[in-house]
């Protein structure tokens, strides 16, 4: 037996470094590197900003894809894209525009669009819906909207079948609010019975539009988008409409996932219009396809109700990871980061990497994190305002300005995915990718 110790004797025979190491052991990847198009890649994604609600009662039309350029500059802004090195883009096709009668589609910008996105080997998380509907709808109180959207919903579907990823509408719970509780946008009413009524078609016309994209692609991923609101109450005794407020945040996904509604919200539902056999057919169950939940969250988000009755704006007091928290413990299903943004330029790569951590602490709390998305590429128009007025204001909250030059959040972004690019979205996730790709990652973020 030898008087060495093993170390000296392993140091001896020149093994000190373990033959294959660099496959996953101590010399691995720590999932350094810009993203990959595997599967089990965590999914880094910016969106191109899409809004399309009616103000002024109809007569004016917020778009934003025209009103920042992207009509005349989509080839460019994809290359953007690229050029960053993301692989997932969330995209809304201009709806309104598209389905200009019941079955009619106007196909030409959306096929140029798409094609250049397949070529470019981008990923579409696809937005059916984006705060608005074509004229011949009229509004979100029209009890035909759920048929005609699921309509849409296929054909968009049959056109482009390599699609996988979906959000079928955009933010459900700001949509009815905005609409027809704030008076802002679309039918414009100020009434709980016209929120509710809005709310009600516009779940039942995400649902419809997922059972019909489930049918055609039945691997489909349904990526919700629904907006972290939280109302911070400032007065010694709690008042009653804030835990209302508060409350009403749930309905959409309630509704969606077939998740029994706290008792209040129940009764505020039955007595603003939701029937007994509505409610019944919300309740039988979630949508097909894989669902996702996506939580959006800008600092804006959050509100303080002083005790005059004005609100503050509470930028990061609870913020994502907190609010999100609970919404994954009422609903138990996998999470991503799907919009965030701040105004100020000079800001975003500070308000970037926080959220980013938001994020890196989600994961360490084992909830499964599939994605982060900076939203939007380029600069928005009077979302200051909730585009209730066309003044022109630029809302400097995108990685690149409206003259497509990068803003200092672009290259904090690419120093965020170039250091974490290919982390995975589960534990050594790409143990699930069939092929003979050896193991790299030796620490799992």
């Amino acid at each position: 037996m030898s008087a060495l110790g093993f170390l000296d004797l392993i140091r001896r025979n020149g093994s000190a470094q373990n033959t294959g190491d660099e496959f996953g052991g101590a010399a691995g990847s720590h999932g350094q590197g810009l993203p990959t198009s595997d599967p089990g890649n965590f999914m880094f994604a910016t969106g191109i900003e899409c809004s399309y609600p009616t103000i002024e009662h109809g007569r004016v039309r917020r778009d934003q894809l025209a009103e920042c350029g992207h009509y005349d500059r989509w080839k460019a802004d994809l290359g953007l894209v690229h050029d960053l090195g993301l692989k997932v883009l969330r995209y809304g096709l201009p709806y309104y525009a598209i389905n200009t009668s019941a079955g009619v589609y106007d196909w030409d910008f959306a096929d140029n669009v798409m094609r250049e996105m397949q070529r470019l080997g981008i990923t579409p998380i696809l937005d059916l819906m984006h705060f608005g509907v074509p004229e011949w709808l009229g509004n979100f109180q029209n009890p035909e909207l759920p048929g005609h959207f699921a309509d849409y919903a296929e054909a968009v579907a049959t056109r482009y079948p390599w699609v996988r990823y979906y959000t079928p509408i955009n933010e459900i719970y700001v949509t009815a609010r905005m609409s027809a509780k704030d008076g802002l946008w679309n039918e414009q009413l100020k009434t709980d019975r016209a929120f509710v009524t809005a709310m009600k078609h516009l779940v039942a016309a995400s649902i419809m539009a997922t059972h019909r994209l489930a049918k055609l692609r039945p691997n489909a991923v349904i990526v919700t988008s629904e907006s972290a609101e939280y109302a911070h109450d400032a007065h010694s005794e709690p008042t009653r409409e804030i835990i209302l407020r508060n409350k009403q945040r749930f309905v959409a996904l309630d509704l969606l996932y077939g998740h029994d509604m706290d008792v209040d919200m129940c009764m505020y539902m039955m007595d603003n219009g939701l029937t007994r056999d509505e409610h019944h057919w919300f309740m039988r169950g979630e949508p097909p396809g894989y669902q996702v939940m996506g939580i959006d969250y800008y600092g804006r988000n959050e509100s303080i109700v002083l005790p005059d009755g004005t609100s503050i704006v509470a930028d990061d007091v609870t913020g994502w990871y907190l609010i999100t928290k609970e919404y994954y413990n009422r609903y138990r299903k996998p999470v991503m980061y799907t919009e965030t943004n701040v105004f100020e330029a000079e800001k975003a790569p500070t308000w970037l990497w926080k959220q980013w951590i938001n994020v890196l602490r989600m994961k360490a709390d084992n909830v499964p994190v599939l994605g982060f998305t900076w939203y939007s590429l380029i600069d928005q128009i009077d979302w200051d305002i909730g585009l209730s007025e066309k003044r022109g204001t630029v809302n400097a909250c995108g990685l690149y300005d409206l003259q497509r030059k990068a803003r200092p959040v672009a290259a904090a972004y690419r120093a965020l995915i170039e250091e974490f690019g290919r982390i995975t979205i589960v534990p050594h996730g790409e143990m699930f990718v069939t092929g003979d790709r050896p193991a790299m990652l030796k620490v799992e973020v």
